[in-house]
């Protein structure tokens, strides 16, 4: 079969599917596109109590794209609270290739030297597809998520699919739309105009979150 491309991979999104791997030393993908797709409205996105606190007060530093493929590897890797990860090298391999044509980014949270969270997702016209988050230290994938959405909405993106509804997301008001209604607003998100995408790293570029060298443009 033919191997999978990173521009096979934008189609599949533009279409509502996404790739996972059953475990993680399973080479092969399979494709998914639920009935229910979890989302975070943007407009409406919540910020709990504890957490403001910890935004006021934390010593982290973040960064944007400055290690891209860490993150993912760090989100795969298999801890004593993750006993199953769906990201084989296969994932690695292809959304790395989309980080370096412009259409994947990543938030990245460090103490000190030390990389202690962060997430990754796909950018493609004015939607964000979240792929997955990482935190070694209590709160520091939650900072990079809030960041993630500052960003967007100062881009201007129209939509955050984060594919499924857990746990984890409910605080934030992460909401289950039934796959019409959700085509319908990716529909919309991927047509926006001006391209919310283009913008990316030129916001975080002005938030102090990457260098002018790195900005990558889709």
């Amino acid at each position: 079969m033919e191997p999978l491309t990173p521009d096979m991979l934008l189609a599949a999104y533009a279409n509502g599917y996404f790739p996972m791997a059953l475990e993680h030393d399973d080479p092969e993908l399979y494709w998914f596109n639920p009935a229910e797709r979890g989302v975070l409205p943007l407009e409406r996105f919540n910020i709990p109590r504890g957490l403001k606190r910890v935004l006021k007060n934390h010593r982290f530093t973040l960064t944007v794209d400055t290690a891209f493929e860490t993150v993912v590897r760090a989100c795969g890797t298999l801890t004593k609270d993750r006993q199953e990860t769906w990201i084989n090298e296969e994932i690695v391999r292809l959304y790395t290739g989309l980080f370096e044509i412009g259409h994947a980014h990543a938030v990245e949270v460090w103490q000190e030297e030390t990389l202690v969270g962060g997430l990754y997702g796909v950018s493609l016209g004015g939607a964000f597809f979240g792929e997955s988050m990482f935190s070694r230290v209590p709160e520091a994938s939650k900072i990079a998520l809030v960041t993630l959405v500052e960003i967007l909405r100062e881009a201007g993106y129209l939509l955050l699919d984060t594919q499924y509804v857990n746990e984890h997301l409910k605080q934030f008001g992460v909401e289950a739309w039934r796959k019409q209604r959700y085509m319908t607003k990716l529909e919309k998100a991927l047509s926006a105009s001006p391209n919310p995408s283009s913008f990316f790293s030129t916001v975080s570029v002005r938030k102090g979150l990457a260098s002018a060298s790195s900005a990558r443009c889709t």
